[in-house]
């Protein structure tokens, strides 16, 4: 069993996201409002500007917030599926796209069976 988590900085990507999981299988999810470190530090008010100064021209200002997705998902055929589907919309491989990544779970209460 393992968490999957999906970071969108492309938020318009959320409902064909959220689509795609829902027609492998994956039946639930959370979805968290969130920003990135590089934006933050970006907004963040000039008392810092010495330490961060020239790293602030390589933070994307663009998309200054993102969605984060997380669920769980109990067998590994699954994971990847969802993985897969996600890929086909989001491309992890290009900068400021976003990014996947999988936790192992030992244990879950309060998850429904299907």
């Amino acid at each position: 069993m393992n968490v999957l988590f999906i970071v969108l900085n492309q938020v318009d990507t959320l409902e064909d996201v959220l689509t795609s999981l829902t027609q492998v299988g994956v039946r639930g999810a959370t979805i968290l409002d969130s920003q990135g470190m590089g934006s933050a530090i970006y907004e963040y008010d000039n008392q810092m500007s010495a330490l961060f100064g020239s790293l602030k021209s390589q933070f994307d200002r663009e998309h200054p917030y993102n969605k984060t997705i997380f669920t769980v998902i109990e067998n590994e055929t699954l994971l990847q599926q969802a993985m897969d589907a996600v890929a086909k919309i989001v491309d992890v491989d290009q900068p400021n796209q976003g990014m996947m990544f999988t936790i192992p779970v030992g244990k879950v209460v309060g998850l429904r069976k299907e």
